[in-house]
């Protein structure tokens, strides 16, 4: 019963994370250009959290590793987009103060070690686990240093590819850690990341065709207005 709600809190983590993905590939649908909404980074701050706390549950170094490396990122473009300063200061608190406590409580209860050390992964699955998460994540430092060069919050062209090469490496670690949570999320991912990567190219949007059709036009036009 524990592993099934550990795998469910994974899931539902990845949920979120997929959600913001679509939710970012409708929008640019809509506009016909790559867009980074503010919701795609609200949506990131929560299934992070969640996300790492799949990871310590299920002992998984790479998953604890690459979130809290990618945290700090998701904060900074909430405040390139002015929205981070317009929170409340109890969520802001309650943001940074988590990601700390776990990591104190980590290493001073010694369960670090025993994740670092998990007898479940092979050396050669946790280092190639590791350098995914780390291939797949440093997309964002691409993004944030792009980003801080623009002056506001933006997806570069290589923000895509680097998600592309990183999601294929964790799919096939997925497979090797029986991980369910991680062979969803990563299969249906990639998707959104090919696309956009067209949408970089000009080749124009999906939506297109369909806002031609007056019925589809209204939904797509409200439900892209939801999305900031």
């Amino acid at each position: 019963m524990e592993k099934l709600l550990i795998i469910a809190l994974g899931f539902f983590a990845q949920g979120l994370f997929f959600i913001r993905t679509i939710a970012q590939w409708f929008k640019s649908e809509k506009e016909g250009e790559v867009i980074s909404p503010v919701i795609y980074w609200q949506i990131s701050l929560v299934a992070s959290i969640l996300m790492l706390t799949y990871g310590i549950l299920r002992h998984d170094f790479a998953i604890v590793i690459g979130q809290s490396l990618v945290y700090g990122i998701y904060i900074r473009n909430l405040q390139l987009k002015n929205v981070w300063q317009k929170m409340h200061g109890m969520l802001k608190v309650l943001a940074l103060a988590i990601p700390v406590v776990y990591w104190v409580w980590l290493l001073s209860s010694g369960n670090f070690a025993h994740i670092l050390h998990n007898k479940t992964v092979s050396l050669f699955w946790m280092i190639w686990g590791t350098t995914a998460q780390i291939v797949f994540i440093s997309r964002f430092f691409y993004q944030w240093i792009h980003s801080e060069n623009k002056k506001e919050s933006v997806f570069p062209l290589g923000f895509w590819i680097i998600s592309t090469a990183g999601s294929l490496m964790i799919f096939t670690y997925s497979i090797a850690r029986l991980d369910p949570v991680l062979f969803a999320a990563h299969s249906l991912g990639l998707f959104t990341y090919i696309r956009n990567i067209f949408l970089h190219y000009g080749k124009g949007s999906l939506f297109e065709s369909l806002t031609k059709i007056p019925v589809l036009n209204k939904v797509i036009g409200k439900v892209s207005d939801k999305i900031k």
